[in-house]
């Protein structure tokens, strides 16, 4: 739940960018850049990177209520939204890039989605999944998730770069 209050503040910030777009009808691509940049880096490979191949799995194993099975799937379809969100920034912010002043109102209107997005997929987390799912784990349990957490926070940027070098070798 930490790192929920870093995407929180990513979020504030994308709100802000979305006001000025509006209002001044240009983007600030190093901006979009960056939070892009963010949101797939930090909050989707690193933070629902975590929740998917870690918790999740782990939930998968356990015996979980009719409720938590369906948050569960729910929150792994609203990952799945957030990609496909930032995925159109990513399509729109290049097609600006490219000269097509129309894709502004794509961009905006993403970013947009993802503002109205994190604030409720966060509490559903933090106020109805996270709490009430750690009666499933032993208190082993969540020190081994933790420290596989931490293992996978420590290759991330490893991977990360190494993906990049990739790309750029392509």
């Amino acid at each position: 739940m930490i790192e929920h209050r870093l995407i929180e503040r990513m979020i504030s910030l994308i709100d802000q960018e979305v006001q000025k777009i509006e209002r001044d009808k240009e983007v600030n691509q190093s901006f979009i850049d960056i939070a892009v940049d963010f949101v797939r880096t930090y909050a989707d490979r690193t933070h629902h990177g975590k929740e998917e191949e870690i918790l999740f799995r782990d939930l998968s194993k356990k015996k979980l209520s009719d409720n938590h099975a369906i948050i569960m799937e729910e929150l792994i379809q609203e990952h799945i939204v957030g990609r496909t969100t930032t995925a159109e920034i990513v399509k729109a912010a290049d097609a600006y890039r490219k000269g097509y002043k129309a894709a502004l109102s794509s961009i905006a209107l993403n970013l947009k989605k993802l503002v109205d997005f994190y604030p409720g997929h966060i509490a559903k987390e933090d106020k109805v999944f996270f709490p009430g799912i750690m009666t499933y784990f032993t208190e082993a349990e969540q020190k081994s998730m933790l420290e596989e957490f931490w293992e996978f926070d420590r290759k991330m940027i490893h991977i990360k770069y190494k993906s990049a070098i990739e790309y750029l070798e392509k």
